[in-house]
């Protein structure tokens, strides 16, 4: 490998500087591949109806889609931000936060979810291979995939260039072309059902945006410039996101609002075949972020770790998940982990942009333990729970005695992931106040 390659690769270690070589396109290219996921055909769904209350109109759908993924987008984009600053990959940031040694604890967190995400995403792959050839050796598709993720993490940067060179356009003209098709076809009624689950509707598109909140700095960490990081993800992530759940919705009216059927209108489109095979191979870079970013936060716990063995140990345990478990059982589990990162960017966002104004940002080993931050993530977290606990057995259980005990009735219109994200960063604010004023 010549220096220059070398210098425009990711570094082994955490030891080494990071290159900033990735401009705008690199990154908006990357965001935008992550916005288009098989998951999103299906996932709209949520979006019109949510649990608990009426179903959407179309219309209503529609908006919370562009209002949920909007705002979701925008929290990664200033989660980015950060990164691109201080060359700092996503966990390491949060020594900052909450010090070196608390941070471990969010970072623990971090590499279970993308593990678990890492493996989901493997098993999706497979389905939409089992859709497209009508069935075959589930364990050969997902150990196809598995090779491919792995390749990809070991020169990481110049998997980005290659999304951007190849393809983003091949997706671009498939989602154009599906989008011809089933708009030909008759529009659903768009004013027909509810718009009382609006936000609940909404948050289920900001749910998927933000759940690449605890990885946005490990790729921004490599841009030319802050504001390249920021525009990159919130234009680049929310425009195809939307697109994709838009598409979905089309898709799914035609089906009844099957979710098990959320793959048909594609495949029965003309040349329909041909162009799904483009997004179930495009679905590798989201298996890709999930296995990089993995190995990316062991690096957290220790520095000096090679990144590409991890990489090599995370793609095989993900794979090997894969082939051996259904995942399925385990989509509560790891949104109730994803679910913690909501609140804690809430407390980053207003610590890192208010509170460090009037302090250094430390990413060092010896950084000092912060239980302030950490409590005002932990509050941010429990009224996430509060308001939505998901559906996890006596996890779910506990939460909603709680609220019951409290006399508390969460309104329709009220979004968890919002409502977390305010209550965190407020807590964070009067904490930092607090904290400066004992220095003072």
């Amino acid at each position: 490998m010549t220096h220059d390659v070398a210098r425009s690769e990711v570094p082994n270690t955490l030891d080494e500087p990071a290159p900033k070589t990735l401009g705008v396109l690199d990154q908006g290219a990357f965001w935008g591949n992550l916005g288009v996921s098989l998951l999103g055909f299906s996932g709209a769904l949520a979006v019109l109806a949510p649990a608990g209350v009426p179903q959407l109109s179309f219309a209503a759908a529609v908006t919370a889609t562009v209002v949920g993924t909007v705002l979701g987008s925008i929290m990664v984009g200033i989660a980015a931000i950060p990164g691109a600053r201080t060359g700092a990959p996503a966990m390491m940031l949060l020594r900052g936060l909450f010090g070196t040694r608390l941070s471990y604890v969010p970072t623990v967190l971090n590499i279970l979810q993308l593990v678990g995400w890492g493996t989901f995403e493997l098993l999706v792959i497979a389905q939409g291979a089992e859709a497209l050839f009508g069935g075959g050796p589930r364990w050969l598709y997902v150990l196809i995939a598995g090779v491919i993720t792995t390749a990809l993490t070991l020169r990481p940067l110049g998997a980005l260039r290659l999304l951007r060179r190849y393809v983003s356009i091949a997706v671009l003209i498939a989602m154009v072309y599906f989008f011809v098709q089933l708009l030909r076809e008759p529009l659903p009624p768009m004013h027909e059902g509810s718009w009382e689950g609006f936000w609940p509707g909404a948050d289920a598109a900001l749910a998927v945006a933000v759940s690449w909140l605890p990885v946005a700095s490990d790729y921004s960490r490599h841009s030319r410039t802050a504001g390249g990081a920021f525009t990159a993800a919130t234009v680049g992530y929310s425009i195809t996101q939307i697109a994709c759940y838009l598409l979905g919705l089309l898709g799914l009216a035609l089906v009844g609002f099957d979710g098990d059927k959320a793959f048909d209108p594609l495949l029965a489109a003309p040349l329909g075949v041909l162009f799904f095979a483009v997004l179930v191979l495009r679905e590798v870079d989201q298996s890709f972020a999930d296995t990089y970013s993995t190995a990316v936060s062991i690096q957290n716990l220790r520095p000096s770790t090679d990144r590409r063995v991890l990489s090599l140990i995370v793609g095989a345990i993900s794979t090997l998940a894969a082939l051996t478990m259904d995942i399925e059982q385990f989509s509560n589990f790891l949104l109730l982990i994803g679910s913690v990162f909501v609140p804690m960017f809430g407390v980053l966002a207003v610590d890192y942009f208010h509170n460090a104004r009037h302090r250094e940002w430390d990413v060092s080993a010896e950084a000092p333990s912060r239980w302030g931050m950490l409590v005002a993530w932990l509050l941010g977290f429990a009224t996430f729970q509060l308001i939505n606990p998901g559906e996890l057995g006596w996890w779910t259980a506990m939460w909603t005695s709680a609220r019951e005990a409290a006399g508390f009735t969460v309104p329709t219109w009220m979004s968890a992931a919002l409502t977390s994200f305010v209550i965190s960063a407020v807590a964070a604010g009067v904490i930092g106040l607090f904290a400066r004023h004992h220095r003072d």
